[in-house]
């Protein structure tokens, strides 16, 4: 029987959480607007700016070096803030075209998403690429139009091009009253009144409370923004007879995104859309298990891991396993079990994260994301519980896109390639695979940007150089069947094709979709799967 007063403390816990990923195209502002959240949530003081590379401050979320000289994201950063009674898990996502695995494991442990949308650009590919992820789990996502302050597209075309484009019904939240030089403000569609835009001279500081007024028949609205007045009437007039009306039930599906207007770099919009965010946006909510659906507000602690980060701390060369609290309370040190290894262990050094800065936690609530320093034992995907043995679905690998030989410049320092290796496979951002007549590594990524990133780690964090060279591969597909006869044949016929991955699954590479085709064929009993998930791969 659970306790009374620790039932109301967990109800209460969970209802004031807010667990979220900002997705977006490179360049839309989206770290910019992870900065003034952080800003507008008091976790920080000073917004520096990701294009800024020579400036001392740096984008708060970029926190690898590689990422402050490129000025992108290139990793997830995980950064916790209250606001408003509310406490915001926000996790920042890789904005490159070339992004990562980590992407999707990022979006599996949030309960809502935001996506913020370019006004001169609209819907972008890699919004769609993420979109379609957020798709897969029906998450919320709620839309920030950004950069107001530049001459765009209008308004109107802009939601028919996400709505077009994302398979998505928009509901305005607020709407934006000209653009670029013209831009005056929003109108606040659910309150009925206007906020005023003015730039700041340092846009580093808070902004002032901007003036407003009621309503959109106020008089001395035309006297405020003259001829606008009677286009912005017009066009909410538009919005009523022919767009969506919010729908929360809709949103809460992933069928309907709620769109707020505003400018990142001027801070301007984004203290409504923390505001609108924490009100919209869902708490933690129940999770399917492989025996049951597990409660949030279930008295026994459980979470799952969904990122494995090697080198955080140069200093220390650690491992921080990145669990998503899924129910109950956790304690500093508490007795935990990993399912897989079936082992239990003490969680003595727990920590919560502000971007790359890290502190103790006592006791964290479900929704939360609590970082577990290992060597190791904890892999991505792991299930982890206090009691009740339970097991959340696995986190698949994706076959990669591109493929390179990785050739050691220095063969002395094989072991230090094979642990860099398997530190950064751990991450997601790339798998490496085997071949079992060779040596050589094959690496594998969903972009090509990550050769480079690994490159760079593999020489600035294990001390190791490598160069590499084109290889002829297309895509890989792991072998799944009861067929054991068969599996062994194929292996024999086309063993400079077989490879085992870093966690000794059986693979094969092809160099082309008629390749795979022709074999898929020729071999029937045999599953080709390009997805892997531990426990139904052969080995």
């Amino acid at each position: 029987m659970q306790n009374t007063a620790f039932a109301t403390q967990i109800r209460r816990e969970v209802q004031r959480r807010r667990t979220f990923a900002i997705i977006s195209h490179p360049d839309a502002g989206k770290t910019t607007l992870t900065e003034k959240l952080l800003l507008f949530g008091g976790a920080i003081h000073l917004a520096g700016s990701v294009k800024a590379k020579k400036a001392s401050t740096h984008a708060t979320s970029d926190w690898m070096e590689i990422e402050r000289q490129r000025g992108i994201s290139v990793t997830s950063s995980v950064m916790n803030f209250e606001y408003d009674g509310f406490s915001m898990n926000l996790l920042d996502t890789p904005g490159h075209q070339d992004f990562s695995e980590d992407t999707y494991r990022v979006l599996t442990a949030v309960d809502s998403a935001l996506m913020v949308i370019d006004s001169v650009k609209g819907v972008e590919t890699q919004t769609r690429k993420l979109m379609e992820v957020c798709r897969m789990r029906s998450t919320p996502i709620i839309t920030f139009i950004n950069k107001l302050d530049r001459e765009g597209r209008t308004p109107l075309e802009l939601l028919d091009d996400i709505e077009q484009n994302l398979g998505i019904e928009c509901a305005p939240m607020s709407w934006p009253i000209g653009m670029g030089k013209s831009f005056q403000g929003v109108y606040d569609i659910r309150q009925g009144s206007i906020r005023f835009f003015r730039p700041e001279g340092n846009k580093s500081k808070r902004p002032r409370e901007a003036v407003m007024i009621q309503g959109l028949d106020d008089p001395a609205l035309d006297e405020l923004i003259g001829e606008a007045a009677d286009d912005l009437r017009n066009e909410i007039e538009l919005l009523e007879g022919a767009g969506y009306p919010f729908d929360k039930e809709r949103y809460l599906a992933g069928l309907q995104t709620p769109v707020f207007f505003g400018s990142a770099i001027n801070n301007f919009g984004v203290r409504e859309l923390l505001d609108g965010f924490a009100e919209l946006a869902p708490a933690p909510k129940p999770r399917k298990a492989a025996t049951r659906e597990i409660s949030p507000l279930e008295e026994q602690f459980s979470g799952v891991v969904f990122k494995v980060q090697a080198n955080m701390d140069p200093a220390h060369r650690d491992r921080i396993a990145f669990v998503r609290i899924c129910s109950g309370r956790f304690n500093r040190g508490m007795k935990l079990q990993n399912r897989r290894l079936g082992k239990s262990f003490k969680a003595a050094n727990a920590i919560i994260f502000m971007a790359q800065d890290r502190t103790g936690v006592e006791e964290a609530w479900p929704g939360d994301v609590i970082g577990l320093p290992n060597h190791g034992s904890i892999r991505v995907g792991d299930t982890l519980y206090s009691d009740e043995p339970l097991e959340f679905p696995g986190i698949p690998h994706f076959a990669p896109d591109f493929f390179r030989r990785i050739i050691l410049k220095d063969p002395f320092k094989a072991k230090q390639l094979e642990k860099g290796l398997t530190q950064l496979t751990e991450e997601g951002a790339i798998q490496y695979f085997r071949p079992l007549t060779g040596r050589d590594y094959i690496l594998g990524a969903i972009g090509v940007l990550q050769f480079e990133i690994i490159a760079a780690r593999l020489a600035g964090e294990y001390n190791v150089d490598v160069r590499y060279e084109h290889s002829p591969y297309y895509t890989v597909r792991w072998l799944n069947g009861g067929n054991k006869n068969a599996l062994r044949r194929l292996t024999d016929l086309h063993s400079r094709a077989m490879v085992k991955d870093a966690d000794d699954y059986l693979a094969m590479l092809f160099n082309s979709d008629w390749h795979l085709e022709r074999t898929k064929e020729d071999w029937p009993d045999i599953e080709f799967a390009d997805t892997r998930e531990c426990v139904t791969c052969a080995h």
